[in-house]
């Protein structure tokens, strides 16, 4: 049972059925498209108007309750097809002669190809075609272009899929630029068929009333395989674009609770300003943390909206992305990466700056030995907890003699000490040592770098040789009597009745691939080092620094 509609005419009334009032519809409005740049082309349409009201009349008179689909096509095909101003066939066949005589000199075989892809294409338009797709259309709309089957465009596509997703990558790159054939001119511009009336009717009718041709079996195969690929990738955007969605909403909600309160002790709410160590960079340059957040934002929400969006248009319960909008998200995407990467290498470079200015304020506590001996040595202390007030240590050198050091000492084992130098260096390995020794386990020799924010970091461990021995003690009993260490060999085999004092040359290794800020000391803090301390006392002195490999 069909719907019937009643239409006024050039003030005359008639029943018609939907279908064919559409298909009426979308004939007029093209013959107001074909006329209404040329002069008094208001006037012709209404015309052409009152004879289709008269021809309808005709109908009535012959006992037509009803106007229908066939009734609307017999009378388009009576009126006829109105001459196009310009010749698009004439102008393409031209273009294509001249080409001809601009190619002459490549051969004949890429004349042949040229004048071959010419004339497949010649009057055409590159679309998405709606009418035959499995995701976008794109493959059908390159196959109406260059008038092949759709089905090797699709092989094609499978086959490019396998080599590093380069097959997808390029149908999503054309699935965004390309607009889609949204209209029935479209999609005879897409055919290169000319745009008059009677042709766009029949577009009407294809788009309403003809299914697509029958797959055959190799395009049944293709098309299974490639809805299973392009399947595959579309769960894997899902996923993707959950993980997105997730990282946004929890980027978000730390933003929120750290404006909220901003103030809040780091020891019972991480998430704070305080508790990410960022109270002095907010005081003193929000601009960068607020730039650093809208762009972090961005960067997350893009993704996870356009999976939403891809799944609704998948499911019909929106419209696709037209292309300057999917543009538009692109450019916002691109633009948020670029300020995400140096705004959040500033904020990185402030909090260490503010974190040793902190840190710096532990001086003003030290005796004048302390602070004399770590201003020398260009140390500055980082952490320094359960040492008992003590930062630097005179005593036995490797030979018996009275030197400084680095020292801490609690004795039951829960000192937490960081004392860091820095130095600009060149792209390069090099080999940080010093001379060191501990009671137990767990204190570091490290070294690292600014612009890896401080992670990974290269350790060595001080050998936990006590009071006594050590490698260096260990090394002078294998020297030669007559060789240059010989001296200094009997210093460190005779320091403390014979026994040595624990101490061992302690050294790491880091490759630097850019110029950097090469950190280095030594630590015993867990949280720094990964691993536990288990020593009531250490000492490190003679930093050294060498360049062993460029």
């Amino acid at each position: 049972m069909k719907k019937n509609i009643t239409i006024n005419l050039s003030g005359r009334l008639f029943q018609i059925d939907e279908d064919a009032c559409d298909m009426l519809q979308h004939y007029i409005d093209s013959l107001r498209s074909s006329f209404g740049k040329q002069a008094g082309g208001d006037e012709i349409v209404d015309d052409i108007e009152s004879r289709i009201a008269e021809l309808f009349d005709e109908l009535k008179g012959h006992g037509t309750e009803a106007i229908t689909i066939d009734h609307v096509k017999d009378v388009i095909t009576r009126i006829g097809k109105p001459e196009q101003l310009t010749n698009d066939d004439e102008e393409s066949d031209e273009a294509s002669k001249e080409a001809g005589h601009r190619y002459q000199s490549v051969g004949d075989a890429a004349q042949g190809i040229y004048n071959n892809v010419r004339e497949r294409t010649a009057g055409k338009k590159l679309y998405r075609n709606p009418n035959d797709k499995m995701v976008a259309g794109v493959l059908s709309g390159l196959a109406a272009y260059t008038n092949t089957d759709v089905t090797f465009w699709r092989v094609a596509t499978v086959l490019f899929t396998f080599f590093y997703g380069s097959g997808l990558l390029l149908y999503i790159l054309l699935a965004i630029l390309l607009p889609e054939a949204s209209s029935p001119e479209d999609l005879l511009r897409m055919r290169g068929m000319e745009v008059t009336p009677q042709n766009l009717a029949d577009a009407v009718v294809d788009g309403r009333r003809q299914g697509l041709s029958q797959n055959s079996g190799l395009k049944a195969v293709v098309s299974l395989i490639l809805k299973a690929v392009i399947g595959f990738f579309v769960v894997i955007a899902v996923l993707v674009g959950g993980a997105f969605g997730i990282g946004f909403f929890g980027v978000l909600m730390t933003i929120v609770f750290a404006l909220v309160m901003p103030a809040t002790s780091a020891v019972t709410l991480p998430f704070t300003l305080g508790g990410m160590g960022l109270s002095d960079v907010w005081a003193n340059h929000p601009a960068i943390l607020i730039g650093f957040a809208v762009a972090l934002l961005l960067l997350l929400f893009i993704p996870a909206y356009a999976v939403i969006h891809m799944v609704l248009s998948m499911s019909k319960r929106c419209k696709p992305m037209g292309t300057g909008q999917r543009v538009v998200w692109i450019v916002l995407w691109i633009v948020a990466l670029c300020a995400v990467i140096p705004l959040g290498s500033s904020i990185g470079i402030l909090h260490d700056q503010y974190e040793y200015e902190t840190r710096a304020a532990l001086y003003n506590w030290m005796t004048d030995f302390d602070r004399d001996y770590l201003n020398k040595h260009r140390f500055r202390l980082l952490k320094h907890e359960h040492c008992h007030g003590s930062y630097v240590n005179s005593g036995e050198y490797f030979t018996g003699d009275a030197t400084s050091y680095l020292d801490a000492y609690d004795e039951h084992c829960r000192a937490v000490y960081q004392a860091e130098r820095r130095d600009s260096v060149e792209p390069g390995t090099y080999v940080v040592s010093c001379h060191a020794r501990a009671q137990g386990e767990g204190a570091y020799i490290y070294a690292t770098t600014a612009t890896m924010q401080r992670l990974p970091i290269v350790k060595t461990m001080i050998p936990p040789y006590d009071n006594r021995h050590g490698e260096l003690w260990e090394k002078a009993g294998t020297l030669p009597a007559d060789s240059v260490e010989a001296e200094l060999a009997r210093k460190i085999r005779s320091a403390n009745g014979g026994e040595g004092f624990g101490w061992s040359r302690v050294e790491v290794r880091i490759s630097i691939a850019e110029p950097s800020v090469l950190c280095y000391g030594v630590s015993t803090d867990p949280s720094f080092t990964g691993e536990p301390y288990a020593s009531r006392w250490f000492s490190a002195c003679d930093f050294k620094v060498e360049k062993v490999e460029e």
